[in-house]
């Protein structure tokens, strides 16, 4: 349901509930005048108190009675039209007023959740400044086109996602991540659209525009989110199936056995259990809203519920456990006669032809020491898992350079001399990804690539051990000596925790597999294409929101700013909209149990239940709201950290020899 439909149906109950309550006053005031006329007046105005009330909620029932189903609705109908049949004018207004004015705090709560739906729409940037043949120029944000070169000033909104190729800037990225303190951006860094320039110039490339930007992205997911059940839901609603009928059929036999109709009615009305229809919707509202507004996207109420209940956390290496920010620390070749700046001019050349993460660091480094590559290479052929090979013009010549890791090297059955091959483990054992290097047939060298593990991923890791993650495992590409340093710097090295190295997609997805069939209920996150089909095989799959559209796809949960702790913060939210959605059925089912228990004790009258009835849905919905603030701690603390390194982040230079 959208915003402004919402707002329609909370116009007109909010007028109905108003004119009926004070209707109920006016009928109120008149019987302390006392008896005769003013009592005569009363029963007309509580008449007309119970048809303005009760109008709606039969319509309402008759449209659920069109596509055969059993609502709510009918009950409250059938027990209002009663009322008024035997003359029972207060219990008739009070049990509609109750029921439509329940009816109005219900929208009102989803109202102000998907006001935020609608306030992070208003965000979205209009018009963009584009730098074009005849100069810069204005035009609507849906007619700038990938690659174009887009400027924002101070006060500027970001239109796009895009790389920064000029200039520097402090820029809040609340909108996306929910953090409020402005990051530096340098030429170099990723900008997103709905971000918000506070001050210094920037000039970037658009790297994805309209609806393929990540703001436009959080937007629909949330608007999924929002429109998603989940599988408890599912079950309510199909319980109110057939709990309707079966209520009407026992208020039938309550009146054959008693001959009392004012009971039988009484019963039918009890029985109605409003608040255990909204027990989970509105819990999941709040619940996926809180995680959204701190950097989480949620994919429906389903996915919520399994990932309260995982144990296992797989994680990728590359951009998930580590920053994702690659950099080559060094270039070493294989004798004097070989330069490392030439080495490096040969692979850049190269990997321009490559999307790889580590092929786009090897651009940038030789980029960076001012090296000419040369145009872009001939027949190049990607090999998954391995490497790149290609044709390359080094200054009229052309040369046949590959490179990749140690599995190009088996593969094709080259053989690195044994100084090279004792200097690239000792890079691998200090944490750094080999790229080896061959150039026509002969290993000339290799480039090691160091990417820094994420500061905070080790206490985000025992933090998540503390709230129910058992199990940890680290899946990578990588070779085994980078992957077990690694794995050591984060604590996953426990008896029950797995390292797997030099995995291909498809071995990824043969671990997740191996252990979804052992029992456990397991998470798997990453950011690249090599990890989608891992993440669409775990029974819940989670994506860095700075990674790959097909890995966003697939994933159920988006970490928008690439933070572990929006990871604690999605996993406590989890776990406590669970827990909300249980206190919350239990509030209702033991209302329920209760009043019936009063009525058949003769305790518990028509309008007294229903106005307890009410009571209890406000209750419900007041607890739910309880999630909507919730802070994990952890999450906080991380959170805090993550924006100090960004602050005095600061990039090593690169070391040839």
């Amino acid at each position: 349901m959208s915003l402004s439909s919402i707002r329609t149906i909370l116009s007109s109950k909010a007028k109905v509930a108003g004119a009926s309550g004070g209707l109920l006053l006016l009928a109120l005031a008149l019987h302390l005048l006392g008896e005769g006329t003013a009592h005569t007046l009363r029963d007309a105005v509580l008449v007309v108190a119970s048809v303005l009330a009760g109008t709606p909620i039969a319509i309402s029932a008759w449209q659920a009675l069109k596509v055969k189903q059993f609502s709510i609705d009918l009950l409250v109908t059938i027990a209002v039209v009663g009322a008024l049949i035997i003359g029972e004018y207060v219990e008739s207004s009070v049990v509609s007023f109750l029921f439509v004015f329940g009816s109005y705090l219900e929208l009102r709560t989803m109202e102000k959740t998907r006001r935020s739906l609608r306030d992070l729409i208003d965000l979205a940037p209009q018009e963009a400044e584009v730098l074009r043949a005849d100069g810069p120029v204005t035009v609507p944000v849906d007619e700038v086109e990938v690659g174009e070169r887009v400027v924002v000033r101070t006060g500027g909104r970001v239109p796009v996602d895009g790389t920064v190729v000029h200039g520097h800037a402090s820029i809040d990225e609340s909108a996306v991540t929910g953090e409020p303190l402005a990051v530096g951006k340098d030429v170099g860094d990723q900008v997103w659209s709905g971000t918000v320039l506070e001050g210094g110039y920037i000039e970037l490339t658009a790297d994805r525009v309209g609806e393929d930007t990540t703001f436009a992205q959080i937007i629909e997911l949330v608007e999924e989110a929002q429109d998603s059940k989940a599988s408890t839901q599912k079950f309510l609603d199909r319980f109110a199936s057939w709990y309707t009928p079966a209520i009407v059929v026992a208020s039938v036999l309550a009146l054959v056995i008693t001959r009392d109709i004012r009971f039988a009615l009484t019963f039918l009305v009890i029985a109605c259990p409003g608040a255990l229809v909204i027990s989970t919707p509105v819990s999941l509202v709040a619940g996926m809203g809180n995680a959204a507004r701190h950097g989480a996207l949620i994919k429906g109420g389903e996915a919520l519920e399994r990932l309260a209940r995982v144990d296992t956390l797989v994680l990728d290496k590359t951009g998930t456990i580590t920053q994702g920010r690659p950099e080559v620390t060094d270039v070493v070749t294989t004798d004097a006669t070989v330069e490392p700046d030439h080495l490096l001019r040969l692979v850049g050349s190269l990997e321009q032809a490559s999307e790889h993460p580590l092929g786009r660091t090897l651009v940038r480094a030789a980029q960076e020491r001012g090296l000419t590559l040369s145009p872009s290479p001939v027949g190049v052929e990607v090999v998954t898992g391995s490497g790149i090979r290609g044709l390359v013009d080094d200054d009229g010549t052309i040369r046949a350079v590959a490179v990749g890791s140690e599995r190009l090297l088996t593969d094709d059955g080259y053989a690195a001399p044994a100084h090279l091959s004792d200097r690239a483990v000792a890079l691998e054992q200090a944490g750094s990804t080999v790229s080896w290097v061959v150039i026509d047939g002969l290993v000339a060298g290799l480039a090691a690539i160091t990417d820094q593990v994420r500061p905070e991923a080790r206490e985000a890791l025992d933090a998540l051990r503390r709230k129910g993650i058992k199990h940890f495992a680290m899946l990578t590409g990588d070779n085994a000596h980078t992957a077990g340093a690694v794995a050591t710097q984060v604590g996953i090295d426990g008896p029950d925790d797995l390292v797997a190295a030099q995995l291909l997609p498809q071995d990824k997805v043969a671990q997740v597999k191996r252990l979804t069939e052992s029992g456990r209920k397991v998470a798997m996150i990453g950011d690249g294409v090599n990890d989608a089909p891992a993440i669409a095989t775990a029974d819940v799959g989670l994506a860095m929101g700075g990674g790959t559209d097909v890995s966003l796809q697939t994933a159920d949960v988006v970490l928008v700013g690439n933070r572990f702790d929006q990871l604690l913060q999605a996993r406590t939210i989890a776990r406590a909209t669970l827990w909300n959605m249980a206190q919350n059925t239990a509030i209702a089912l033991i209302t329920v149990a209760v009043l019936l228990a009063g009525v058949v004790g003769g305790v518990v009258h028509m309008a007294s239940g229903m106005l307890v009835h009410e009571i209890s849905v406000l209750v419900v919905i007041l607890n739910a709201m309880r999630l909507i603030r919730r802070r994990d701690k952890d999450a906080a603390r991380l959170a805090e950290q993550s924006r100090s390194a960004l602050v005095r982040e600061a990039r090593e230079p690169v070391h040839v020899g």
